[in-house]
């Protein structure tokens, strides 16, 4: 996916990494790209500040969907997946964000619009989207995630 495959080479990873391999990545990166160290001039700074605004996010981003995080909060997602109901969902550019009756959002990367088109025309949105979409494409969580792309 063009999105994952961005915020890899932003911190310059590979798809082997570990969460620990991206923690330390991220530290060192960020040690030497945070805007305290670049007091000399406003332009350094503000390029600075606009580098690690970058790293932040592609780390979190890739610790979200990493194979680690999701098995630490698998019993999470399978109680809402199978329990909670659809209170809303919108579709852009292949990202199909669904928002449960629990209170979890969950982000859904690489759904063709084909797939959406069904959901939206399904008798039973809920059921449609157990069989075709929560165990067949990748996905993170997006409830505690305020203001990220």
């Amino acid at each position: 996916m063009k999105r994952i495959e961005r915020h890899r080479a932003i911190l310059g990873v590979d798809e082997k990494a570990t969460l620990s391999d991206l923690k330390k990545v991220y530290r060192k990166i960020m040690m030497e790209w945070h805007p305290d160290k670049f007091q000399d001039s406003e332009e350094s700074k503000k390029l600075a500040e606009e580098k690690s605004t970058k790293l932040i996010a592609s780390y979190h981003f890739l610790v979200s969907v990493h194979a680690e995080t999701h098995a630490a909060t698998i019993n999470e997602y399978t109680a809402t997946i199978t329990q909670a109901s659809i209170d809303d969902f919108e579709f852009k550019s292949e990202i199909l964000r669904v928002v449960f009756s629990d209170g979890n959002e969950y982000e859904y990367y690489g759904v063709p619009k084909a797939i959406y088109v069904k959901l939206v025309n399904s008798d039973t949105p809920d059921r449609f989207a157990r069989r075709h979409i929560y165990e067949n494409y990748l996905y993170r969580s997006t409830s505690k995630i305020v203001g990220e792309q």
